[in-house]
């Protein structure tokens, strides 16, 4: 089995630049983490899919808490059906490291707060089921607001929904986890079509999971806080007739409108969250600069 060393984990997140966990993993601030948890889908993963993350969202799980929002740092395990002489190996890596239990239970013991587990199961349901009460109760005590993502079953479905942690998953099934092995621990994994790194954000929602690169979260947070500002803007002046819904579904809007937007931000309530945003790039596009115009297009003509 592969374990992540924290020299692995960090030459493979070596765009993130900022603070790291003990184990490597990019720490991403809990100020942005709070940020995400008023955003929507939506939001977050047109300016991910403007730069070319393109394979990072699934919407093929069910949430165990239907509207119960998921936000935290990813912990990866990948699973493979087994054979005996890989899980003799595995065994004997068992007794080095002083571990006791199944591998499942192994990465659950290693949570600290705000952690996700995010595992491929690789669809696997019938003798698939990571976790039932017990280990989502570990999971609620370990982490507090974090969760799990499980590209596999569940079980004891009865137990988990009375525990205050959101987790997605396949299918359930009574039978326990079983003919399967751990072959990576905390390196890159797949959850159906989408790409999940350690320390990737795990963004869930009653649509599907997302999982956002961590160099990348403030500057989608920053996208996404500047789509909201534009919404509030946008609904008052309809409200008041003032631009037509053309006018503000329009990708450029004219200089007029972009400084009654910041104008209003400042000095209406409903905006105070959003000053200090730069509008710099909008403020260009108006003038006419191309450079500008072209890189907010990207999200028009995707």
């Amino acid at each position: 089995m592969i374990y992540y060393t924290r020299e692995q984990i960090i030459e493979l997140t070596q765009l993130w630049q900022g603070e790291r966990l003990p184990d490597g993993r990019p720490k991403v601030a809990d100020h942005l983490l709070e940020k995400l948890k008023s955003m929507t889908l939506e939001e977050i993963w047109l300016p991910l899919y403007m730069k070319d993350y393109r394979f990072q969202f699934e919407g093929e799980l069910k949430p165990l808490h239907a509207g119960k929002k998921l936000v935290g740092r990813a912990v990866t395990a990948t699973f493979m059906p087994t054979r005996p002489d890989l899980m003799d190996g595995i065994k004997r890596e068992r007794g080095t490291k002083g571990y006791s239990g199944t591998c499942n239970q192994w990465v659950v013991d290693n949570l600290s707060e705000g952690d996700v587990v995010v595992a491929d199961m690789y669809n696997k349901i019938w003798n698939g089921t990571f976790l039932g009460g017990n280990l989502t109760t570990a999971i609620n005590i370990k982490t507090k607001s974090g969760g799990a993502v499980i590209w596999g079953g569940v079980r004891d479905i009865e137990q988990m929904e009375k525990i205050d942690t959101q987790v997605y998953f396949r299918g359930t099934d009574p039978t326990p986890i079983r003919e399967c092995l751990m072959a990576s621990y905390n390196g890159p994994t797949r959850i159906g079509a989408a790409v999940c790194m350690p320390g990737d954000v795990v963004f869930g929602t009653k649509s599907g999971v997302l999982f956002i690169p961590a160099h990348l979260v403030e500057d989608v947070v920053n996208s996404a806080q500047k789509t909201q500002a534009k919404d509030i803007f946008g609904f008052a002046m309809l409200a008041l007739g003032k631009y037509t819904a053309a006018e503000i579904d329009s990708t450029i809007w004219t200089l007029d409108m972009v400084n009654e937007m910041i104008f209003f931000l400042d000095t209406d309530p409903s905006g105070e969250q959003y000053r200090g945003l730069d509008w710099s790039m909008e403020i260009n596009a108006a003038h006419g600069d191309q450079a500008a115009i072209d890189e907010l297009m990207k999200g028009y003509l995707i």
